[in-house]
């Protein structure tokens, strides 16, 4: 497990093994874990944002975009 994008809306943590990410909106409480073609086509939709408006704010707006309807709460044990 790695965390590959953290912001104060949202984290990306990356699970080689798994060949997914699971993605966490902060502000929403929720969760959304992604693997395969759905993972692969996650990392192009991020490496497709010009390197120069690569940001916290477009990143977000694409995670926002990604997550709405498909992630689950967040359940604390």
């Amino acid at each position: 497990m790695n965390i590959v994008y953290n912001s104060e809306s949202y984290a990306i943590v990356a699970y080689p093994v798994q060949q997914g990410f699971e993605l966490v909106d902060k502000l929403g409480c929720r969760t959304l874990f992604v693997q395969g073609s759905v993972a692969t086509d996650l990392r192009d939709a991020i490496d497709s944002i010009p390197y120069e408006e690569r940001n916290e704010e477009s990143i977000d707006s694409l995670l926002d975009e990604y997550c709405v309807g498909a992630t689950r709460p967040i359940m604390y044990h």
